[in-house]
This record gives structure tokens, C-alpha cells and sequence, in this order.
């Protein structure tokens, strides 16, 4: 398989308390989204870096954890993440400290430590996660829903 490469970008206008920016991805899924500090910092309306962050963890975890469990031999009827990011000061900045990931799954053919097994598994496999290994505390919990 070829190298897949996504691409989004971000546009910004003013400073930092008051200034206001876009976020797009090449797929269109978000096409001038809007962000500002309102969004990240004070919880307004509106998406920010560290909520994507969480979305495409969760969308890649959960991916992952359903090939792990098709091969096997237990393909999941439903699996359902969600993921926080966490973001605490830094020195006079924020850094991203840890990410939580509660998956709960309806899957045939296992009980709750075989679940828990394919998890773990999936922890190390995801792609995102490995990205964030080592510099970022990420928990998971698992819970099947048979």
C-alpha cells in the first residue's frame, strides 16, 4: 500500500485573545470551521484543536479495535469511544497530558476480559496513539455491553 498522506490547514487573523481563525481539511469534512480563544480556552461555542485531537483518537482507536476483533474471529455489533483530551498550564503555556478513552463494546463470542484483551492490543496498534506515546498519559477503559 502506497503512503497516505490528509492535509488540512488553519488561517488566523488578529492576536491571540482577540483574534479568530478557520480550520479546513482536504476532504471538506470541515471547511472554515470556526476557532478562536473563546472556543479553546472559555468553552464557547464552536470547535478547537484539542476536540479534533480527541475525535480523530477516538475515530482511529475504535477502527483499530474493530479489525482486532474481525480477525479474531469476533466482529463487533457496535463499538462506541469516547475520548477527552486533557490540556493543563505549562511554563507560562498548555500542554496536552493526557488522553482518556472509554470504549464500550456489544461484541459476540467474548466476555469482559477477552474485550479488555483486544483493547490493550488496540492500544498499542493505533496509530494515534503511538503518536502521543511516550509524551502523553493515555487511559482506557473498556467496558462490554453484551
Amino acid at each position: 500500500m502506497a503512503n497516505i498522506e490528509r492535509k488540512a490547514n488553519a488561517r488566523w487573523s488578529g492576536d491571540l485573545r482577540s483574534g479568530k481563525g478557520t480550520l479546513s481539511t482536504g476532504s471538506g469534512a470541515l471547511q472554515e470551521q470556526a476557532y478562536s480563544f473563546q472556543t479553546r480556552f472559555e468553552n464557547s461555542p464552536g470547535t478547537n484543536p484539542e476536540e479534533l485531537l480527541a475525535a480523530a483518537h477516538s475515530g482511529c482507536f475504535t477502527m483499530q479495535l474493530s479489525a482486532l476483533l474481525a480477525a479474531a474471529g469476533h466482529p463487533a455489533r457496535l463499538l462506541a469511544t469516547d475520548a477527552t483530551c486533557v490540556m493543563e498550564p505549562n511554563g507560562g503555556g498548555f500542554k496536552i497530558t493526557k488522553m482518556v478513552l472509554k470504549v464500550r463494546g456489544s461484541v459476540d463470542g467474548l466476555d469482559q476480559a477477552g474485550f479488555e484483551e483486544q483493547v490493550n492490543k488496540a492500544a498499542e496498534m493505533c496509530p494515534l496513539s503511538q503518536v502521543m506515546k511516550g509524551n502523553v498519559q493515555i487511559e482506557h477503559e473498556a467496558v462490554l455491553e453484551n
